[in-house]
């Protein structure tokens, strides 16, 4: 049933943008100049970024001077997966790369490690990282004389699920070696220096949690760290890891969602986790064979990835849609396809039970009216298929 109400519950593929978010933007908007000159109009907008560049790293317990501003989340991990990393004190090269079987795609094929060089790390049936696999890796690397950068996201764009991030730390230092995470989906849902504690390198995007599309960030948090092949070169910006005129207006926007999102976080989180655990109990109701995806796990508390046997995703995509629910099958970077998940397909999950996946995520604008549109939709939907299967 079409209706004139809009239900958003996709806020893992873009958050809306938060009114802080906005007055910032449409005041930095109004700024003239360059922040790399040093003119008072230049310096105005130094100070603007400074102003964010403390609020994004506050956000992540970092120190402003460890934050690189990037063109988003994408960017921040291509940057920081390749062989060019260099460590003060410590010369040794970085030879492979590590990184786990449910990353997200630009991380499984935007690094800038040859493909020889680069190994997965399986996980169990839960999506979590198996630690006798990593150590494995990690012992074949030291064997081979090498050095490991290896790459684990904090909490899975898909299914939500949390790894365990401090224990993968302590292993991958144990041989010294970098744990790069991407911490895209866990940025204004969660503690990003509880999450992520140990890893050495973060990336954030903006748009996740509420701040303008098209800005994210690296964040390098144990010091020393510095990037020899640049992403972009021909200027010193970004202390000379980022070459390129910044995108004032877009970092201020991102300073201001970071900094009502870290205000209010432990506040969203249990809004969230209890919407969560509703749209949850929803879904079982109206199918008690429905199977969670990392029910039995941490998961984000915003976070519901769920599959109804013999719902597609497609099919389920096009009448949430038509009763005014706006979620996903997954990833929201693969142009609109509805395709299988490498995710599912890494935890062994079965082709028919992956295909028929989908994410509802919450997030700050979401209501208690937002809750009761799914669980209608749903019901109505799951009713209906009954109903035809009767028929037939």
């Amino acid at each position: 049933m079409i209706t004139g109400i809009r239900h958003y519950l996709d806020h893992n593929a873009t958050s809306p943008l938060r009114p802080e978010a906005r007055v910032a933007l449409l005041s930095a908007f109004e700024q003239v100049g360059n922040a790399s000159s040093i003119h008072q109009e230049g310096r105005k907008a130094r100070g603007m970024m400074d102003r964010a560049r403390d609020c994004v790293a506050a956000l992540c317990g970092a120190s402003s001077r460890d934050v690189v501003f990037t063109s988003g989340g994408t960017e921040a991990n291509v940057l920081a997966l390749t062989p060019g990393l260099q460590i003060d004190g410590d010369s040794r090269p970085f030879t492979h790369l590590l990184v786990s079987d449910v990353e997200h795609v630009c991380v499984l094929e935007g690094h800038r490690f040859p493909a020889v060089s680069v190994f997965r790390i399986g996980v169990d049936q839960s999506g979590i990282v198996r630690k006798d696999y990593l150590l494995s890796l990690l012992q074949r690397v030291e064997s081979e004389g090498g050095r490991a950068l290896v790459a684990v996201q904090a909490a899975n764009n898909e299914t939500g699920i949390l790894q365990p991030i401090a224990e993968l730390a302590m292993m991958v230092h144990q041989f010294g070696g970098l744990l790069h995470c991407d911490a895209v989906q866990v940025a204004g849902k969660l503690p990003l220096d509880q999450v992520t504690a140990g890893a050495d390198m973060l990336a954030l995007s903006a748009h996740k949690l509420g701040g303008p599309q098209g800005v994210g960030a690296l964040v390098l948090r144990s010091g020393g760290i510095s990037i020899s092949d640049k992403l972009l070169r021909g200027g010193g910006q970004e202390r000379g890891a980022r070459a390129g005129t910044e995108n004032v207006a877009g970092i201020v926007g991102f300073g201001a969602a970071a900094e009502v999102a870290l205000s209010s976080l432990t506040e969203h989180a249990l809004v969230s986790q209890d919407f969560r655990d509703r749209a949850q109990a929803s879904v079982l109701k109206a199918s008690p064979d429905a199977v969670i995806f990392g029910s039995g796990v941490d998961r984000l508390p915003n976070t519901l990835a769920f599959a109804i046997p013999g719902l597609s995703a497609e099919t389920a995509l096009m009448g949430f849609d038509l009763g005014g629910v706006a979620l996903s099958s997954g990833s929201a970077c693969s142009s609109g396809k509805v395709k299988k998940s490498h995710v599912l397909e890494a935890m062994g999950v079965s082709s028919s039970i992956a295909t028929c996946a989908l994410r509802l995520s919450f997030g700050w604008t979401s209501t208690e009216a937002d809750l009761i549109g799914f669980s209608d939709v749903l019901d109505n939907m799951v009713k209906q298929r009954k109903t035809s299967a009767r028929a037939a």
